[in-house]
């Protein structure tokens, strides 16, 4: 059984403002999308656990110690991290803590959290690793 982790920013600590998000995004929608994208996991067979970050100096170790508590086949990262241009540096922290954490794990990016299942797929399915 796949184990996938979704992570992203808390929904409070977004900045729905920037243009780089899409257009009427706010905290409640996130966390609609993010149960649906839960089921969606548990619907495929697969477990899944929600990790979310601070767009600050605490983002890398948060991502650590959650990826040193399981092992995960799948890291999902949302698109309040790696959309806004603002966020490079985040993003960066983050994938390099998951290449330090799980280096074992594939990267998959969603557009929103109601695709969060079929970005893991691209990678969790049988022989999609191999590019």
């Amino acid at each position: 059984m796949a184990r996938i982790l979704l992570l992203g920013l808390e929904p409070e600590a977004v900045d729905y403002s920037d243009p780089a998000l899409p257009p009427g995004m706010n905290a409640e929608k996130i966390r609609a999308g993010i149960a649906v994208a839960l089921k969606q996991f548990s619907d495929r067979g697969w477990e899944s656990d929600v990790g979310f970050i601070r767009p600050d100096k605490t983002a890398g170790p948060t991502v650590e110690r959650q990826l040193c508590s399981t092992n995960y086949d799948c890291v999902v990262i949302g698109g309040g991290v790696r959309l806004p241009p603002r966020n490079l540096t985040l993003l960066e922290v983050v994938i390099n803590a998951v290449r330090k954490a799980a280096p074992g794990a594939a990267i998959a990016f969603n557009t929103r959290p109601h695709d969060s299942a079929d970005a893991a797929a691209r990678w969790v399915a049988a022989g999609s690793r191999a590019l």
